[in-house]
């Protein structure tokens, strides 16, 4: 016999679907934003347990950094892309919440990481109000409920809006960015293990100028995290 509450259930479930944001099925759990079919099918790294993988490269002899990790490979017309479309452009907060916490988890299983507290990249004011809000400050504060450590969010500022980096080469990142950033409350991260968050590393030339930036507070020791790896770009 079916019960008042099943039937609310499934009313409010017509009215307000959750479905996937991967693939749209209504199979998953009610606390999830993805199915168990479309986590199994990301692509995930397993960098945060590689000492020397190819994010920590990129940062070699740039930027001194204890660690570095991206917890998913991004490619082109992919799971990845499309879930990144949904966090990114159609404001599915939830999902980058969640996208956080599974970061998070993979960090502290991993045992390299110190961290005691994270920073999200910045994004320029204006950018931010458009988007409605800055897609690391939420997975940082998805990675915060499993690392139990602050976000620490405005002690660096992104003060200059910079041309689209896509299509731009390497220097030519660098040059794009170099004095953007600007640290404007050293003494809150002073002694401090940072760990510096963004939702896509490519050649690192925008995590390596906020990287330096931070890097300028006394006795500051910076890892980074990224929830993708673009490896091709």
């Amino acid at each position: 016999m079916v019960t008042l509450n099943e039937i609310k259930d499934s009313f409010f479930h017509l009215l307000f679907p959750h479905v996937c944001s991967g693939c749209g099925s209504d199979i998953l759990d009610k606390q999830s934003t993805l199915c168990i079919r479309c986590m199994e099918a990301m692509p995930e790294t397993n960098f945060e347990l590689r000492p020397d993988n190819p994010v920590e490269k990129k940062f070699w002899g740039r930027l001194p950094i204890q660690q570095a990790t991206a917890q998913y490979y991004f490619t082109r017309e992919s799971l990845m892309q499309h879930l990144m479309h949904q966090f990114k452009y159609k404001r599915n907060r939830e999902l980058g919440l969640q996208l956080g916490q599974m970061m998070g988890e993979s960090i502290k299983k991993s045992g390299r990481f110190a961290v005691d507290a994270l920073v999200p990249l910045p994004l320029f004011p204006a950018k931010e109000k458009i988007r409605g809000y800055n897609q690391a400050t939420i997975l940082c504060e998805g990675m915060a409920e499993s690392l139990k450590v602050p976000v620490l969010r405005e002690v660096v500022i992104r003060f200059q809006h910079t041309e689209t980096q896509t299509k731009k080469r390497r220097i030519e990142r660098w040059q794009n960015m170099e004095g953007k950033f600007i640290l404007i409350k050293p003494n809150v991260i002073c002694n401090k293990n940072l760990l510096l968050v963004d939702d896509v590393v490519t050649t690192g030339a925008t995590l390596e100028a906020c990287g330096a930036e931070l890097l300028k507070a006394e006795n500051v020791r910076l890892s980074i995290a990224s929830l993708c790896y673009a490896a091709k770009n």
